[in-house]
């Protein structure tokens, strides 16, 4: 089971770093954090503030190896991330979460089959694999919505269009970003410089890696899918935009000799012979002008 440790606990529930066997631990006050690494004597330089992490990465020190892990929001690209800091050595694995923003996650990890003979790296992996358990189902999320926003872009009923376009691809973009952050803290991880993981435990960070990387492919060819879907809406836009271009072109050139006869005829000189009777040759002059245009650009398919 994981143990969670925060100051509103008394302190049976604590487990004790000079116990037997392994455990999983979930801090939920810096607090209690720091006095339990100073305990384990903990020879890792950790920053304890969640706010300054930004990514997910991993520190191999001499008998531990720590980090933190950066998990995005799935919904909201904008939205606060959860934070966690991880320490892991051969006694405990220790997730600090002070601000409460991975409490699901947590939920999620105290249904985890863990007892005190469950060896760091496996608890450490099961950790990982919580992180992208439901991150498949995510993408098929994301790439059923780009096919129904293609298919309103067929029917040419793209309303908000790029307002949810712009959204998705920055969701995309930043979980491609994070499943990078993974495969590398994977990879870091699975080398084992200090020794601390046993041999099975380092297959089950290149399974987890092997994941992390094929969520990778998954998310580029939606990122790649994305911009397909949007090269088909600006292609509509620019088609849109010819047309009502075209049709301007028609109307100036139709009226650009109408508008020459009516300056012409309106400068009303002394000696004009047309001034006397001159209107109906005017009114068919032009109406002859209007006809021959039309005739011109439905001969050349341009109306």
């Amino acid at each position: 089971m994981f143990y969670e440790i925060s100051a509103g606990l008394p302190q049976t529930d604590r487990w004790e770093p000079d116990g037997d066997g392994c455990a999983a631990l979930i801090v939920t006050d810096r607090a209690g954090a720091e006095e339990l690494l100073g305990q384990m004597g903990c020879d890792a330089d950790m920053d304890l503030s969640l706010r300054e992490a930004c990514f997910c990465n991993v520190e191999i020190g001499q008998s531990c190896d720590y980090g933190s892990l950066v998990v995005p929001a799935a919904s909201d690209a904008c939205a606060e991330p959860e934070r966690i800091l991880f320490f892991v050595d051969h006694r405990c694995v220790m997730l600090i979460n002070e601000d409460g923003s991975a409490k699901p996650l947590i939920e999620r990890l105290h249904q985890k089959p863990v007892d005190a003979q469950t060896p760091t790296g496996h608890i450490l992996f099961l950790v990982l694999a919580e992180l992208i358990a439901g991150d498949t189902a995510l993408l098929e999320k994301y790439g059923a919505e780009l096919m129904h926003m293609e298919e309103a872009v067929l029917r040419r009923q793209t309303g908000l269009f790029m307002t949810h376009m712009l959204r998705i691809r920055r969701q995309l973009l930043q979980r491609r970003s994070y499943y990078e952050q993974l495969i590398e803290l994977g990879g870091e991880l699975e080398e084992n410089e200090n020794a601390l993981f046993a041999q099975k435990q380092l297959r089950s960070f290149g399974t987890f890696s092997a994941r992390a990387e094929r969520l990778l492919h998954r998310c580029t060819n939606l990122i790649d899918y994305a911009g397909q879907v949007k090269e088909v809406y600006q292609g509509q836009v620019d088609e849109l935009q010819n047309r009502n271009m075209q049709f301007l072109t028609v109307v100036s050139t139709i009226f650009f000799p109408l508008t020459l006869i009516t300056g012409w005829y309106g400068m009303n000189f002394e000696h004009m012979p047309e001034l006397a009777n001159g209107y109906p040759y005017v009114a068919v002059i032009s109406v002859l002008v209007v006809i021959v245009c039309v005739w011109i650009f439905k001969k050349k398919k341009i109306l």
